[in-house]
C-alpha cells in the first residue's frame, strides 16, 4: 500500500507543480467569483469554495509531507555515502 501511495504522491506532486495546474485553479476561482452575483453571494456559494479549498489543502499536506520525507531520506543517503567515502581514504 505504501508503494502505491508513494507512486500516486509522485504523480500528483509532479502534476500539481505544472503551469496548467495553476491555470486550472485560477480558472476555477475566477468562475466561482463570476458566479457570485448569479447566486446572490449566498452561503451555499461561499461554502462551495470553502469546502473545495479545504479538501485540496488537507490532501496536499499529506502529499507535501510524503515528498519531503522521500527527499530527506535521499539527502541522508547521499550524505552517508559521502561520509563513508571520506573515511575510506
Amino acid at each position: 500500500m505504501e508503494e502505491a501511495f508513494n507512486r500516486l504522491a509522485e504523480i500528483v506532486a509532479h502534476a500539481a507543480g505544472r503551469a496548467w495546474a495553476f491555470a486550472l485553479c485560477l480558472v476555477s476561482v475566477t468562475l466561482w467569483a463570476v458566479t457570485g452575483p448569479v447566486f446572490h453571494f449566498s452561503e451555499t456559494w461561499q461554502l462551495i469554495i470553502n469546502t473545495g479549498t479545504t479538501i485540496v489543502t488537507f490532501l496536499m499536506v499529506f502529499l507535501i509531507q510524503n515528498t519531503q520525507n522521500r527527499d530527506g531520506a535521499a539527502i541522508q543517503a547521499k550524505l552517508d555515502e559521502l561520509i563513508r567515502s571520506g573515511r575510506a581514504k
